[in-house]
């Protein structure tokens, strides 16, 4: 599919969408312009708030929509299969809010039913897309640290135990692990590739959700991250790659960064400045919409093949820890 102007449809017109939703006045060349809630006024609401010219109060309702070539996915993370696959058989190229879903089955499952219907997916995870990361990946790539041997990052909020609080309540997919955990894994994975050991350690919240834990992964050659989240205290949010000859700080918070800072041997500190554009989603906003502009199913930044690998590993945190997340029902 090749087209001029990108239509974006919105599902699940919450807090995180109507952050996504405001950096579109950034971007040339697409527009949101729909959205969909199983509440009519929410979704009109909205609308009203974000100058969204059509509201659907059913999720089918939009991936019917002839003028809707993106599908936005905010719901959730236990909706995220049922929602992305039905979007994908209506032949709509899906953005997917990360994580990506709870499970690696229905990841690949979403991921096999995008490849066979030839449409673009992919998941939402900005950290990729922010400016300064890119500079990290390059000198990185330049080999401005040497041979990379090792992540650290951590990320933690202080969340107080609430069993009515949706960051606690396992029917959408409550705990750190979708919320927090999958920055850093994301960040070692994009680093350093898929780890050949995961050994995770933690806590779990009276209503059976993570609340915080350590995660060490090995990958060939003896390389290591090692990852910290956690809903019961606030962290700094940093991170750092080292390598044979020095390494970069990723200062807080590291999933959405606005410099680094590389330190070699020997040598002063070099910051790097990148701010982002807008709130920060302009950029992974742009990146579907040139694709899906090119006709292309697949982003090279953030791969499919990536998305999967990071969910494996979330998997095996998820059984070590003792967490049994479940794909949920979505009234489409």
């Amino acid at each position: 599919m090749a087209v001029d102007t990108v239509r974006w449809g919105i599902v699940g017109p919450g807090r995180i969408a109507g952050k996504v939703v405001r950096d579109f006045a950034h971007l040339e060349g697409a527009e949101a312009v729909g959205v969909a809630s199983r509440s009519a006024q929410r979704a009109s609401d909205f609308a009203t708030e974000h100058g969204i010219a059509r509201t659907h109060d059913s999720y089918g309702a939009l991936f019917a929509d002839p003028e809707v070539d993106v599908v936005y996915i905010a719901t959730p993370h236990p909706q995220h299969r049922a929602i992305a696959l039905a979007a994908i058989a209506a032949g709509k190229a899906v953005l997917v809010e990360k994580a990506f879903t709870v499970t690696p089955a229905a990841t690949r499952e979403v991921v096999a039913a995008a490849r066979a219907a030839g449409v673009f997916a992919m998941e939402a995870m900005w950290t990729r897309f922010q400016p300064a990361i890119v500079r990290l990946r390059e000198l990185i790539a330049d080999g401005a640290i040497g041979e990379v041997r090792a992540v650290q990052a951590d990320l933690g909020v202080r969340q107080p135990y609430d069993p009515s609080d949706r960051f606690y309540d396992p029917a959408v997919g409550g705990g750190a692990l979708f919320d927090l955990t999958v920055y850093p894994i994301s960040l070692a994975q994009m680093v350093l590739g898929e780890p050949d050991s995961v050994l995770a350690r933690g806590l779990l919240a009276p209503s059976g959700v993570d609340t915080e834990e350590s995660v060490l992964l090995t990958f060939p050659g003896g390389r290591t991250a090692s990852l910290f989240t956690s809903l019961q205290c606030l962290t700094p949010g940093q991170a750092r790659v080292v390598g044979t000859d020095g390494w970069i700080d990723v200062p807080p918070r590291f999933h959405h960064p606005d410099r680094v800072v590389l330190h070699r041997a020997g040598k002063d500190p070099e910051e790097f400045l990148a701010p982002a554009t807008g709130g920060g989603y302009f950029h992974e906003l742009e990146e579907v919409s040139v694709c899906v502009r090119d006709g292309r199913t697949e982003s090279a930044v953030m791969p499919l093949a990536d998305t999967i690998a990071v969910q494996d590993v979330m998997g095996l945190v998820a059984d070590q820890l003792g967490v049994h997340p479940q794909e949920g029902p979505a009234e489409l």
